[in-house]
């Protein structure tokens, strides 16, 4: 399973959990029309932690917090190997 599909699925399955109506998961959505608040989103960095073994957010110092959906997705793509 590519990481997109990661990041996508766990998005749908935390909003699921969450009873959060997702609207369609675009690469320019913005974060905040996800629909997701500061739980959801924590859930979602750990549970990749946990799936990935990191964290984009911690890794580096100047870090910042994706605005888009794509902005997130890239955050994990682009983690060095």
């Amino acid at each position: 399973m590519s990481v997109r599909s990661k990041v996508i699925e766990a998005i749908q399955q935390i909003a699921k959990e969450q009873h959060v109506t997702l609207p369609e998961l675009s690469e320019d959505l913005s974060l905040h029309e996800t629909g997701f608040d500061s739980l959801a989103f924590a859930i979602l960095v750990a549970r990749l932690e946990d799936e990935t073994g990191v964290d984009p957010f911690t890794i580096s110092e100047d870090a910042a917090f994706p605005a888009t959906v794509g902005d997130f997705v890239r955050a994990y793509e682009n983690v060095p190997a």
